[in-house]
């Protein structure tokens, strides 16, 4: 059988009622503007009607697909994609993904901190109206300014991620230090290692730092995008727009209702005389048409009492609705974070200065020894060359032929040193003429 719209409905975890089982159905924890929170499984179907999101925008939020981080203002929600903070926004609650993530609790007892604040700061003992600003906008009597629910939320979630992400830049500050200056003291293979996991690292945090500030930097170029992100002010707008119909229909349909009765006295008064006197029925004529003119004119009053009514309820609905928000509330706050943002980002990019200096010296190093093992084997080169002229003069008397020097009656022991030791000069000799020509030839050091 073919299941209902019920079948994504929201069960609360917990109860006693049966569950509905549906697609891609998943757990929600549900804060809302009092601080209360409750767990919900809901599917995708049930958070588009209740947020009224996009198929497109959910799936920024799949656990299963990795996205970048985002934050999107919609019409009736702001969609938070911010490390691991995975949250809708809409006016008066927050909808968290992964509640059940060991580093999301710290971020949800903050954010629940924070809405328990904005409550009772926004109950009617503890708040006034400023009679000096357009919006009224709500204030507490030290002179602070309220922020909208949407924004406090906001706020929770972009101080969790910045600090998140300046967090772990400290971390591996602290841990790449010490790693690089050890690598600096001695080359070895266990502290190269060391410093290319420190360098995987900071690479990964750089990208996903760059990617936050160049998001808020997109939202703070973007004015229609953080007016899009006033729920509050949009959806008192809206009742007013919708009062606003209500009373101009009210006003219609009691147009309508004057105008019969302005009809109707029009025909009682204009109802015909039958005289049988011809100055009888001039007279019934003359009155006939003095009231008609008369509840003419009556009617064409209230036409104009009516639309000089609904052009003026007109003009003004149309005001509110092309009235442009004020995003310097949401500017500041963005701008707050923002400059934290950029400060772990210059914090990482002095550090990535550090690690290719580091590794600039160890190069360095490295060419200088590679220099020295040159210079070793031009050296070993030569003197295998020198060598091998002595290694000649070994063959040359190697060679089975009588002569003079082997016959032991003539030659003795003192020529043969004499020959020996001759030979061995010579190499010497040798080498260190092929040592100064390649010293003068700036070949070595």
């Amino acid at each position: 059988m073919r299941g209902n719209g019920n079948d994504e409905r929201w069960t609360a975890t917990g109860t006693g009622g049966i569950r509905k089982k549906g697609s891609g159905v998943r757990a929600w924890l549900v804060l809302d503007g009092t601080g209360e929170t409750q767990v919900v499984e809901a599917g995708k179907h049930a958070i588009m009607r209740r947020t009224g999101l996009p198929a497109r925008d959910l799936r920024i939020l799949d656990p299963l697909l990795s996205y970048p981080s985002t934050v999107l203002g919609r019409e009736r929600a702001i969609v938070i994609n911010l490390e691991h903070i995975k949250a809708i926004i809409t006016a008066h609650e927050v909808l968290l993904l992964n509640s059940r993530d060991p580093s999301v609790t710290p971020f949800v007892d903050e954010l629940r901190a924070r809405i328990l604040r904005h409550h009772h700061a926004s109950t009617p003992h503890h708040l006034f109206l400023n009679p000096d600003t357009k919006n009224q906008d709500l204030q507490i009597p030290d002179g602070t300014k309220i922020l909208p629910f949407e924004f406090v939320a906001l706020e929770a979630c972009l101080e969790a991620a910045c600090s998140v992400l300046e967090n772990e830049a400290k971390t591996l500050e602290q841990e790449a230090h010490p790693a690089l200056d050890k690598l600096t003291s001695k080359i070895s293979t266990l502290n190269l290692e060391r410093v290319r996991q420190i360098k995987s690292r900071l690479v990964a945090i750089t990208g996903r730092v760059q990617k936050v500030r160049d998001e808020l930097e997109h939202l703070l170029d973007d004015d229609e995008d953080m007016a899009e992100m006033y729920l509050t002010d949009k959806l008192v707008q809206q009742q007013l727009e919708s009062s606003s119909a209500s009373s101009l229909n009210d006003e219609d349909e009691d147009g309508e209702d004057m105008d019969n009765l302005l009809q109707q006295d029009i025909d009682d008064r204009t109802h015909p005389e039958i005289s049988l006197e011809t100055g009888g029925a001039t007279a019934g004529y003359e009155d006939h048409q003095n009231a008609k003119h008369s509840g003419d004119q009556m009617l064409g009053a209230s036409n104009l009492l009516s639309r000089d009514s609904h052009g003026t309820r007109a003009s003004t609905t149309y005001s509110a609705t092309t009235k442009q928000l004020d995003v310097e509330e949401l500017e500041m706050l963005l701008e707050a974070y923002f400059v934290q943002i950029d400060g772990t980002l210059n914090k990482l990019s002095t550090l990535r200065e550090y690690v290719d200096d580091t590794e600039d010296y160890i190069n360095i190093m490295l060419d200088d020894k590679q220099n020295h093992l040159l210079q070793m084997g031009v050296m070993l080169t030569t003197a295998t060359l020198v060598i091998s002229a002595f290694v000649v003069v070994a063959g040359v008397f190697g060679m089975n032929i009588n002569i003079e020097l082997f016959d032991p009656k003539i030659a003795g022991m003192r020529e043969f040193l004499w020959t020996v030791g001759g030979s061995t000069a010579g190499t010497i000799f040798l080498y260190v003429v092929a040592i100064a020509w390649c010293k003068h030839k700036r070949l070595l050091e």
